[in-house]
C-alpha cells in the first residue's frame, strides 16, 4: 500500500465523518490513516479460548462463551430497572445483565440464535452473571477478522462520552485493514529483515492490532520497536555525519609550548587512565578537519577541569583563543580561580566576565579579546553578548550544558567565521540509554574514575529519631577542624513552607551549636546575591563551620575542608539531586560523610532512592535507577521530554533493542550515507517521509 493512501484524512474512513474526526484529532492526535495505524494498543484481552458455562470460575477474569439467549425479563430494583437474559449452552445456564440501554438491547437481541459473548464474570449465589457483555452473532464472529486477543486502545473520558469506545476504535482499525487489504509498504531493507529474523511490516502491523497468538504479538512488538528506534538513530547519526562533512573545523595540529610546559611542570597529580583516554579522544577530534562536538561526562570531582584546561592550551598552541561558559556566577568564579591556580606561574592571559564585572574591566576585556592579547575567557551568559568579539575563537567549553538553551549555544557558533570546536561538560551522569537517544549526534567521552587519594564518601541513612546522635557526630567532626553542610529541600510550589522549614531548622541548629563555640552561615533563595556571596565566602574561608542552606549549593561550591553533608527530608529530593549534593563533600584527603535524614513514613520510590544512595557511588548506576523511577521525560526536563514521545518503544525497557538499532543505523550509513542503493530504497522512502512529516528529533543537543 503506498504512502499516499496512509496520508488520507481520517474523515474519509467509513464510520468516521467530521464529528468523530474532530474528537479523534483533539483527544488522540489522529488526523490521517497513518496516525490511526500508529495508535498501538496498551494491552490485550486473550480471546483464544471459548469456555463452557460449567468451566467458569468466580475469578473476575474476562472470558468468552458460546451459547443462546432463551429468555429476557425486566427486573425492578431500588433505583430503576435492570434487564436480565438467561444464556445457556449444553453444559448449563448463566445470566446476562444490563443496567442501561434496555430498549435498544431488547429490540436487537435475537432469541435462540448462537452468540459469542465476552466480558467479566461474577457469581451471585450459585449463578454466574456477566454485566454489559460484548456480543456478536456466531455467524458474524466467524466471518470477521479472527481476533484471538482483543486490543485495548488508549482512551480518554471525552472519547467514551462521545461513544468512541474501545470497540469502536477496534472497528475503525479493522476498517482500515479492510480498505488497505492489510498490505503496507516495507520500511526496512531485506538484509536487516533477514539478519534479525524480523517479520514483514504488514504482518507486524496486523499482529500488533489483532494478534493471532502470543508468539506473533511478541514478534510484532520487537519488529516495530526496532523500526522506531532505528529511524531515531538514523536521524541522529546522519546529522552527525553531515555536520562532520559540511562544517569544517580548524585543525589543531600543533602540540606546543603551552601544553607541554603545563604537562611537564604544573600538573598537580598524575592523570588517571580515564583522563588520558578522554584527552586522546579529544586530540583526535581537534586534529581532524571536522568541527568537534563532544560531550564530556564525569562525576563531581573526576577531574574534568584539568581535561578542559589541557584542551584550551592546545587551542593556544595553535594560535586560537578559548572560552569556558558556566550557568551561574558562583560556578564561573570557581572555574576561573581553579584555572588560575592550575596555571600558576605560566604566562597565560586569562580573564573572568560575568554580569557583575565592572564597566572599566569589561571594556579592557573586550579590547584584549579583539586584539588577541587575552587568550582564555571564563564567564557566564555574559560571554554570549554581541559586544563580546574574539579575534580568533577556536574552542568553546560549556559546563552543565542542559542549563543553556539551543539559541544561546548557537550564539557561540557565530563568534568566529569558522565555528569553534565545542566541548560540553556535565557532572550530571546521563544514563547510556538516554545519552544514545538525546545526544546521539554528539561524540561522548566519559571519565569513570576518581583521581588517586580521593576516598569515597560514606553514605548513611538516619531517621529523625536519631537526630541527637547525628548532632554529636557533627560536633566530633568540627572538633577535628572540619566543616559541615546542612541542606534543606526547596520545592517551588511551597516556598513559604520551605522557608519556614529552613528557619526552624536554623533555630534548632543555633540552639545545639551556640556562639561563640560555633559559627553558622545561612544561604537561601530569598537573600540578595551580595548577602549570599558574603555568607558563601565566610564558609569557603573557614570563618564558619556550618553552612545551613537550601539547594543553592547543589552546583559549584568547592570547599575541600567540608567533610560532612547532612541532607534534611532526603525523601523529598530526586536521586540526581542527592548525588550532586553528596559530590560537594569528599573533595579533600579526609574521610567524608553524607547523612540522609528522613521521617519513618517513606514511599516505595523514596526507599529505592535512599537504598541506591547508600549502596553505590557510581553516577551512571544512580542515573539508570533514576531513569527507571522517573521515566525519560521527567529526567530531561520539559524542553527535551517531547523528543522521547515514542509510540511503542521505551528506551529504558528496550535498551537492548536501542543498542541493536544504533548498530544497524551506523552500519547502513557507513556503507551508504545517502541511502541511494537499491537495497536501501525502503529505508530511504520511510526516512524521507518521517523527515517531511515530523521533524520530531530536530532540536537535539
Amino acid at each position: 500500500m503506498n504512502a499516499n493512501f496512509l496520508q488520507t484524512p481520517i474523515t474519509y474512513l467509513k464510520n468516521v465523518g467530521p464529528n468523530r474526526a474532530e474528537i479523534l484529532r483533539s483527544e488522540l492526535g489522529i488526523t490521517t490513516y497513518y496516525d490511526l495505524l500508529q495508535l498501538f494498543p496498551n494491552r490485550y484481552l486473550d480471546k483464544t479460548h471459548y469456555y463452557k458455562i460449567n468451566q467458569l470460575q468466580p475469578s473476575g477474569a474476562d472470558v468468552q462463551v458460546v451459547g443462546k439467549i432463551i429468555h429476557i425479563k425486566t427486573v425492578e430494583q431500588k433505583r430503576g430497572k435492570r434487564l436480565v437474559a438467561t444464556f445457556m449452552d449444553e453444559t448449563g445456564q448463566m445470566e446476562l445483565v444490563w443496567f442501561r440501554g434496555h430498549k435498544w438491547i431488547r429490540e436487537n437481541l435475537k432469541l435462540n440464535e448462537p452468540y459469542v459473548i465476552f466480558g467479566r464474570i461474577a457469581r451471585y449465589g450459585s449463578t454466574f452473571s456477566m454485566a454489559h457483555p460484548e456480543m456478536e452473532l456466531l455467524s458474524v464472529h466467524q466471518k470477521g477478522l479472527k481476533i484471538s486477543m482483543q486490543p485495548i486502545y488508549p482512551s480518554t473520558e471525552k472519547l467514551s462520552a462521545k461513544g468512541i469506545t474501545n470497540r469502536v476504535l477496534s472497528q475503525l482499525v479493522q476498517q482500515l485493514f479492510l480498505e488497505s487489504k492489510g498490505q503496507f509498504s516495507e520500511s526496512l531493507s531485506a538484509e536487516i529483515l533477514h539478519e534479525l529474523k524480523l517479520i514483514s511490516k504488514s504482518e507486524a502491523l496486523l499482529n500488533i492490532h489483532f494478534p493471532k497468538s502470543q508468539d506473533l504479538l511478541t514478534k510484532a512488538q520487537f519488529r516495530l520497536k526496532f523500526e522506531e528506534l532505528f529511524f531515531v538513530q538514523l536521524q541522529l547519526i546522519s546529522k552527525k555525519l553531515i555536520r562532520k562533512q559540511k562544517i569544517k573545523g580548524m585543525p589543531f595540529s600543533e602540540v606546543g609550548q603551552n601544553f607541554n610546559a603545563f604537562f611537564q611542570e604544573h600538573l598537580p597529580f598524575e592523570l588517571t587512565n580515564a583522563q588520558k583516554k578522554v584527552i586522546k579522544e579529544i586530540r583526535k577530534d581537534l586534529g581532524s578537519n571536522a568541527q568537534m562536538n563532544r560531550l564530556l561526562q564525569g562525576d563531581v570531582g573526576s577531574g574534568k577541569t584539568i581535561v578542559a584546561l589541557l584542551c584550551m592550551l592546545l587551542a593556544l598552541d595553535n594560535g586560537f583563543q578559548a572560552c569556558m561558559m558556566a550557568p551561574t556566577e558562583i560556578l564561573a568564579i570557581q572555574h576561573f580561580n581553579g584555572l588560575k591556580e592550575l596555571l600558576g606561574a605560566m604566562e597565560v592571559d586569562i580573564a573572568l566576565l560575568t554580569g557583575s564585572t565592572k564597566k572599566s574591566v569589561r571594556k579592557e576585556i573586550h579590547e584584549n579579546l579583539q586584539n588577541g592579547q587575552l587568550k582564555i575567557l571564563v564567564g557566564t551568559h555574559a560571554i554570549l553578548e554581541d559586544v563580546v568579539q574574539f579575534q580568533n575563537l577556536g574552542l568553546a567549553i560549556i559546563d552543565e550544558q542542559h542549563r543553556f538553551g539551543v539559541a544561546q549555544r548557537s550564539k557561540l557558533w557565530h563568534k568566529n567565521e569558522i565555528p569553534p570546536h565545542i566541548l560540553v561538560m556535565t557532572a550530571t551522569p546521563i544514563p547510556r540509554t538516554l545519552a544514545m537517544s538525546l545526544y546521539g549526534d554528539l561524540d561522548i567521552s566519559v571519565i569513570e574514575e576518581l583521581p588517586p587519594g580521593r576516598k569515597p564518601v560514606r553514605t548513611l541513612h538516619r531517621y529523625d529519631s536519631n537526630r541527637l546522635k547525628v548532632f554529636g557526630f557533627i560536633k566530633d567532626e568540627i572538633k577535628k577542624g572540619r566543616q559541615v553542610y546542612i541542606v534543606y529541600p526547596l520545592i517551588q510550589e511551597s516556598e513559604a513552607l520551605d522557608y519556614k522549614d529552613l528557619m526552624d531548622g536554623y533555630e534548632s541548629i543555633a540552639r545545639d551549636f551556640p556562639l561563640p563555640d560555633y559559627q553558622i552561615s545561612i544561604v537561601h533563595g530569598k537573600m540578595k546575591p551580595a548577602d549570599k556571596d558574603y555568607e558563601m565566602k565566610r564558609f569557603v574561608e573557614g570563618e564558619t563551620q556550618i553552612m545551613v542552606a537550601t539547594t543553592v549549593i547543589e552546583v559549584g561550591v568547592n570547599v575541600p575542608n567540608a567533610s560532612v553533608m547532612i541532607i534534611e527530608s532526603a525523601e523529598r529530593f530526586g536521586l540526581s539531586q542527592l548525588h550532586q549534593l553528596r559530590g560537594r563533600v569528599g573533595r579533600g584527603a579526609e574521610q567524608s560523610y553524607c547523612v540522609l535524614m528522613t521521617s519513618h513514613k517513606l514511599s516505595e520510590d523514596a526507599k529505592t532512592r535512599l537504598e541506591t544512595m547508600v549502596r553505590t557511588h557510581d553516577g551512571f548506576e544512580i542515573a539508570e535507577v533514576d531513569l527507571k523511577l522517573r521515566g525519560p521525560g521527567d529526567l530531561m526536563g520539559t524542553q527535551q521530554s517531547g523528543m522521547l514521545n515514542l509510540r511503542i518503544a521505551d528506551i529504558v525497557k528496550d535498551n537492548q533493542i536501542l543498542k541493536t538499532a544504533r548498530y544497524y543505523a551506523i552500519k547502513v550509513l557507513k556503507e551508504d550515507p545517502a541511502l541511494q542503493t537499491d537495497k536501501n530504497q525502503p529505508i530511504h522512502q520511510s526516512y524521507s517521509r518521517i523527515m517531511k512529516d515530523r521533524t520530531l528529533w530536530n532540536y537535539i543537543s
